[in-house]
């Protein structure tokens, strides 16, 4: 048995890097003794700290200044836009998106169709087939829709799109553009000006290793000017300290996204990760995993498993999803890996396995002896 850590393949869920847990633990500390002290020090301390989060964030993204913010969740920071976009943009039009685009964004936008008055169309897997091809996506992408959501890279699949192809398609339709980025963010470079994209989503969880509750909204700049959220509240404004209720007016940027006290410890707590990733040397990230899924990958032709994934680098995210027999259930298979030293999870007969900073080559020959035992 190696070192902990040296077969966690999960940062297609949470993400973990070296020392995480005393970094955790020493950001929430230090929290509780501003936030516990008594006198007025807390919002001058903690609120630097979000700020410095967001900066973190839009360096990853090449962000313009004024365009990132906190959301709770990628299903937050995307209903936060919908519903802030004025009423023509959707009304009487289509909202366009993957069957194998993140659950909880479809849940949405089922929701959202009759409240907005659009018609969600919803591009279907080919019989057979592990994730929407680009090819399918394109051909149902037509002027009738208002707005696409687009997933990078697939959670079941870890397929990637050609965004260029997508986006520049988009513009000849005249529709608004958002991406989903959760599943490559902190891994694979992305850039919300190249291709330029109207919105983009994503969680400090996964390959940026941080908390939940620590999602993100970017929203281009001309698109904010033309968006009115519907929740809002003191953070909304320019000023959070005009106490005049009869002149209240959105901030000119991201801002206006903001709503109430702000929810300051996700972002407190996911910090020290994104200062951690910040430090790295992100080539490197990717050549780590790069050599890990191509191992995995021939292994598990080796052990005859049918891979889910695409094999070309470009057309894929840092997961590894593998099919199970049938014979072999996939909590269960789940449960024999974890007994044998192996952090992994499944989604029914998929295996999902996403090397990362932690996981090590001696941990990647054990998944795959372990897998060899448990299947065998």
């Amino acid at each position: 048995m190696g070192n902990m850590g040296d077969s966690y393949f999960l940062y297609h869920s949470i993400g973990m890097y070296p020392g995480k847990a005393a970094d955790l633990a020493r950001a929430l500390a230090e929290f509780a003794a501003i936030w516990g002290r008594p006198d007025d020090s807390q919002w001058g301390a903690v609120l630097p700290l979000c700020q410095s989060f967001l900066a973190r964030w839009r360096a990853i993204l090449n962000a313009p200044e004024g365009s990132l913010t906190h959301a709770e969740s990628v299903t937050a920071a995307t209903h936060a836009l919908l519903t802030a976009l004025p009423e023509d943009v959707l009304r009487g039009r289509q909202v366009l998106v993957g069957a194998d685009c993140f659950p909880s964004n479809h849940f949405l936008l089922q929701g959202l169709a009759p409240r907005l008055g659009f018609t969600l169309k919803t591009v279907p897997l080919r019989q057979g087939a592990a994730h929407v091809e680009d090819d399918d996506f394109l051909e149902a992408w037509t002027p009738e829709v208002g707005l696409a959501l687009l997933t990078w890279v697939s959670s079941t699949s870890s397929h990637r799109i050609d965004l260029a192809r997508m986006v520049a398609h988009g513009r000849q339709m005249g529709s608004l553009i958002g991406a989903d980025i959760t599943q490559g963010a902190g891994l694979l470079p992305f850039d919300v000006t190249a291709p330029a994209v109207d919105f983009t989503v994503s969680t400090s969880l996964k390959w940026m290793c941080g908390t939940p509750g620590a999602g993100i909204l970017h929203v281009a700049p001309e698109l904010i000017a033309r968006c009115q959220p519907v929740l809002r509240g003191w953070f909304s404004q320019e000023n959070p300290f005009n106490w005049d209720i009869t002149r209240f007016a959105f901030a000119p940027d991201i801002r206006r996204f903001d709503a109430g006290t702000p929810a300051v410890m996700s972002a407190v707590a996911s910090l020290p990760a994104l200062d951690w990733h910040a430090g790295q040397d992100h080539a490197a990230l990717l050549a780590h995993n790069r050599r890990l899924t191509a191992r995995i990958i021939a292994g598990a032709k080796a052990l005859n498993l049918p891979l889910i994934t695409p094999e070309a680098e470009g057309k894929r995210g840092g997961s590894v999803m593998l099919r199970l027999p049938d014979r072999h259930p996939g909590a269960a298979t789940v449960a024999a890996l974890r007994a044998r030293g192996v952090t992994s999870d499944s989604r029914g007969q998929t295996l999902r396995l996403s090397p990362g900073i932690l996981t090590t080559e001696a941990g990647t020959e054990t998944l795959l002896a372990a897998l060899a035992e448990v299947l065998a």
